[in-house]
């Protein structure tokens, strides 16, 4: 499987994709022939190589040489119908504008199909968009993941007046997407780029565990105090069912001195409760000496929120940290064994198809234990054995340990 991970340090926009894709090997003849099979007329591609705080990038800027109309999501839909693109591009793009558009609406109070879509319509977003799925399909990339997205702040001009950044589209494009705000004021992720990313990306979070074949830096208008430039990894990712999954969690982490200890279950009931992957506590010694507890949260991004209001809410601290993180895992399925205790879950791991772990619910094993008299340690070997004999699994009993 090949991937491209956008790391997106200083945002992303459109024309900064394309000179990523460029520069990590995008024939720029091969980019223009394909878009000739749009219908559309009137504008020119330059891309020039640049540097940005000494980094060296292509700046990809779209010409439009005569006026072109405004266009609402049916038009620019219709217009890239009418193409001769692959089945594939043709989705990708009317994938992007009609989220585009879905995001604009709910911005004006209008309906995507009939709000104008003015910057985000013009031939030079047009290009930025199809030209992104043109790029990732000569490239043959399978799957994009994206870095969280650092947004910029500040006011930027724009067809309605002045407007915060980011601006209100662009928010709407991201929920549910990691973000920050970082470095001097201006736009760094634009409702282009932030479409493109939300249309297409599968994860978002740190750079995957991947074999690196490539890379290319796309270049920002602007000469900020960062580089401003989009960097775009491409490499090979190892087959699910080769070695183990992979994907991306939030770590929450406070130290505590001063709360009662008899709260700690309360605390790890409520996380748990509210979806939590893992609660934990760790002892440590704190300034002044002081015995003190570290507890630690695993969730999954969307997550986070929610998890902080109960950590907050339930405890004395006053901060928490955030990070995130990349988690290897077995593949992992329940089934539901009839025993002669009666049923018990059992959770089995697998790395391909080799079983690694067989275990029994433990509070399946206890009620049943409670219910026929039995120890529990009974219960549970009786459930592994079943489990192991169970047709499904028998022909890979031997790699069990």
């Amino acid at each position: 499987m090949r991937i491209a991970y956008f790391d997106c340090f200083s945002g992303i926009s459109g024309n900064m994709i394309l000179g990523a894709l460029l520069d990590a090997g995008l024939p720029l003849d091969d980019l223009r022939r394909e878009l000739n099979k749009l219908p559309l007329s009137g504008y020119e591609i330059e891309a020039t190589r640049v540097t940005r705080q000494g980094l060296a990038g292509i700046y990809v800027e779209v010409r439009v040489q005569e006026e072109q109309p405004e266009r609402t999501l049916g038009d620019i839909l219709a217009v890239i119908a009418g193409s001769t693109l692959p089945e594939r591009v043709k989705d990708q793009s009317q994938r992007i504008f009609t989220c585009l558009a879905a995001a604009e609406g709910r911005v004006h109070d209008q309906d995507a199909e009939v709000v104008r879509l003015h910057e985000v319509g013009a031939v030079d977003a047009m290009v930025d968009v199809v030209g992104t799925a043109i790029g990732l399909q000569l490239l043959g990339i399978d799957r994009v993941e994206c870095s969280p997205l650092n947004l910029g702040h500040g006011f930027v001009r724009a067809r309605h007046g002045v407007l915060p950044v980011p601006a209100p589209a662009t928010l709407e494009l991201l929920r549910g997407v990691p973000v920050y705000s970082r470095g001097a004021a201006h736009e760094t992720v634009t409702p282009t780029g932030a479409a493109i990313v939300a249309s297409l990306a599968a994860r978002f979070g740190p750079l995957p565990t991947m074999t690196v074949e490539g890379v290319g830096y796309g270049a920002g208008k602007a000469d900020l105090e960062r580089p401003n430039l989009l960097r775009l990894v491409l490499g090979q990712a190892q087959e699910i069912g080769q070695a183990y999954l992979s994907d991306a969690v939030t770590v929450l982490e406070t130290n505590l001195d001063d709360m009662n200890p008899q709260f700690y279950d309360y605390v790890m009931e409520r996380l748990f409760a509210a979806g939590a992957l893992d609660v934990y506590l760790t002892p440590i010694q704190m300034k002044k000496n002081r015995p003190g507890v570290a507890l630690s949260v695993l969730c999954h991004h969307a997550q986070v929120e929610e998890m902080l209001a109960i950590v907050f809410a339930e405890t004395s601290t006053l901060g928490v940290r955030v990070s995130e993180r990349t988690r290897r895992c077995l593949e992992r399925t329940t089934t539901v064994l009839s025993t002669r205790f009666g049923e018990i879950r059992v959770k089995v791991a697998c790395r391909g198809e080799a079983i690694l772990h067989v275990a029994p619910e433990y509070e399946d094993c206890k009620r049943a234990a409670r219910q026929h008299g039995v120890t529990l340690s009974a219960v549970y070997q009786e459930a592994v054995r079943q489990a192991i004999e169970n047709s499904g699994l028998r022909n890979r009993a031997d790699h069990i340990s």
